[in-house]
């Protein structure tokens, strides 16, 4: 096993993988790219499945190697040195909370995480008896919590206007714009914003791809790129006035998908970046070796979590079997686990087309337990009822043999409400399981055990650390509960046919990021060329086959818009393409077919089609 200048390895971490060679996939940045390692993930069966993801998330762990390129990773001393950096910056905001403010701020599952860890530092502050000086931004507001909202991704104004509203009246900001492609326009308008106003703020930006990867297309109604937003902070960097914080992690198990990798590697990085600057302001001495003693309980979480994996595959193949006979997959938790099985959920509609009742996640408490800054937006619809009570009064009446429900809960929690839960639930449908989490030592009461026969039991190593252990421990608790349902709710999707080798093909594009995504993945299925692959796409999702000159110029977020309320845009043009057919008959095709997968498999088998990119080597698939 491979180690670092001072530590061994907790966790077996991949050799350098094809991505990380010279002309791999080289027009696209490392967040975009196909990962090597899952490039059959459709053909996998579950455990299979189980086993490529693992492995995929054990590239966040791996250190620099000896390959041709030189990306700088996790462990980069580089890394470690500006991480330390950030933290002494916070550490200033710590001691004076009254008059300074942590921002962190994102879009989608980055927005998501960025109110969990605001919420979570805050919690640990007032354990202390300290002010409170975290808060977060998500693009969409509140309601890009619990429901997909991507349009506002793309307004850079509105970003900058919501954080000047957010640091009225403070001397000090950090802020943190977490982009994990840098490419989101509403991120570069907030760092914009901030190195015009350096006197007041330190602008770190968080993503896992090099600057020379960062999204280079023009942004809708501003004079930049994100790129240019990055380069000049990299320019800011040498004398400590701006920050980047991007190691490279390698490409997502699912093409393009960083709700998965990205938004684990995320948490993984702030978290530690906040527990070593609250240690450095208890007066700890906090070196290096501290620095990397926190990320090693990360790897832990990874080994801890995946050792369950015959379990986790058996979930998943429960969870695929729900949703092909069109039931549902219910997530009912407890405290902030409770929270990932929303952001789980949150997640499936723009990156599978699922409906967004197919899967849904529940918490303890509703929004009280999610302590965001709206509070309670249940009144905005049925999707947005997410306490238990919401369960029972409005999913329970209704649930079925077909449904699969998922209760997560540590051994802390009232298992009595737990158990009483699972009979109102055991009695509509069979298909139980959880996630449980303990500590060593303890145990399942055999009353619960019997209630629920199918359980992932985690059980974590007592942490002998003063009042930041309890947090560490919640800490690998969430991440662990994160890879378990990103794994689950992914491959059953791929089971259910909504991959095509590792690449998304059925995703809703809703702003201009997923506009680019949907165009480079028909030009690498189809081998065709950029303008042929963005009019195949144009006629899906305007429903016509002459495209009109005022198609053909309009803004891609106007193409967003339209193809936002549209499904099987992405198969429809595929099918389109590899059959050299119209949209119509692409999309009779796609409809007749068993599974999307399916309907391109079938085309790209068509006798005397020419070989397209997904079969050249430069295209990253044999």
């Amino acid at each position: 096993m491979r180690g670092s200048r001072k530590y061994k390895h907790v966790i077996e971490t991949p050799d350098p993988g094809k991505w990380e060679l010279p002309g791999y996939e080289e027009t696209l940045p490392i967040s975009e790219k196909s990962n090597p390692i899952t490039r059959e993930l459709d053909k996998a069966d579950p455990v299979q499945l189980v086993q490529l993801l693992r492995d995929c998330d054990a590239e966040i762990f791996q250190e620099e190697d000896e390959s041709p390129i030189h990306y700088e990773r996790l462990y980069s001393e580089s890394t470690l040195k500006r991480v330390e950096e950030v933290a002494k910056r916070v550490q200033e905001i710590l001691k004076s909370p009254d008059e300074g403010l942590i921002v962190l701020s994102g879009c989608g599952t980055s927005g998501r995480l960025a109110m969990l860890l605001s919420n979570s530092f805050n919690r640990l502050l007032k354990g202390l008896h300290k002010t409170p000086c975290y808060t977060y931004i998500i693009s969409g507001g509140d309601r890009s919590i619990v429901t997909s909202q991507e349009a506002p991704e793309d307004n850079p104004r509105l970003g900058a206007e919501e954080l000047q509203r957010v640091c009225e009246g403070k001397k000090q900001v950090v802020y943190i714009g977490i982009s994990c492609g840098l490419s989101a326009p509403f991120i570069a308008g907030q760092l914009e914003f901030c190195m015009k106003n350096l006197d007041k703020f330190l602008p770190v930006l968080v993503g896992f791809n090099p600057v020379n990867m960062a999204r280079n297309e023009s942004i809708e109604g501003s004079h930049f790129t994100f790129r240019q937003v990055a380069e000049r902070m990299q320019s800011l960097q040498d004398g400590q006035r701006a920050f980047i914080l991007n190691p490279a992690v390698g490409p997502e198990g699912i093409c393009g998908s960083s709700r998965m990798k990205g938004g684990s590697a995320t948490k993984i990085l702030l978290e530690t970046l906040f527990l070593f600057a609250h240690k450095a302001e208890s007066n700890v001495a906090v070196t290096e070796k501290c620095l990397l003693e926190i990320l090693r309980t990360y790897e832990r979480a990874h080994k801890v979590t995946y050792s369950q994996s015959k379990k986790i595959a058996a979930l998943t193949k429960q969870c695929a079997t729900s949703l092909q006979k069109k039931g549902h997959f219910y997530i009912l938790g407890w405290g902030t686990l409770g929270l990932m099985g929303i952001m789980d959920a949150a997640e499936c509609p723009p990156s599978f087309q699922a409906d967004c009742g197919d899967v849904r996640g529940f918490v303890r408490g509703g929004y009280n337990s999610l302590e965001n800054k709206e509070g309670d937006l249940s009144s905005a619809g049925p999707e947005f009822a997410i306490s238990h009570d919401d369960f029972v009064k409005s999913v329970l009446p209704s649930l079925s043999e077909t449904d699969t429900v998922l209760f997560i809960f540590t051994l802390d929690d009232d298992l009595s409400e737990v158990e009483k839960l699972v009979t109102q639930v055991k009695e509509k449908t069979s298909n139980v399981h959880a996630i449980s989490h303990a500590i060593a030592g303890q145990y399942m009461p055999t009353s619960t055990k019997k209630i629920i026969p199918n359980v992932i039991g985690v059980t974590w190593p007592i942490l002998f650390l003063e009042y930041e252990g309890a947090f560490i421990q919640k800490f690998q608790r969430e991440l662990s509960t994160k890879w378990i349902l990103n794994t689950v709710t992914s491959g059953a999707h791929v089971l259910k046919g909504k991959v095509f080798k590792n690449f998304m093909v059925d995703f809703k594009i809703a702003n201009s990021k997923l506009f680019h995504r949907a165009v480079s993945v028909l030009q690498r299925l189809s081998g065709h060329s950029q303008h042929r692959c963005t009019e195949a796409l144009l006629r899906a999702i305007y429903g016509v086959q002459d495209l009109p000159d005022q198609i053909k110029n309009a803004a891609i977020t106007k193409h967003a818009e339209e193809a936002s309320s549209k499904e099987k845009v992405v198969p429809t043009a595929i099918v389109s393409l590899l059959r050299s057919c119209t949209f119509q008959e692409s999309r009779a095709r796609l409809d007749a077919s068993s599974t999307v997968r399916a309907a391109i498999e079938s085309s790209l088998n068509v006798p005397g089609r020419k070989r397209g990119a997904e079969s050249t080597d430069s295209g990253g698939h044999s």
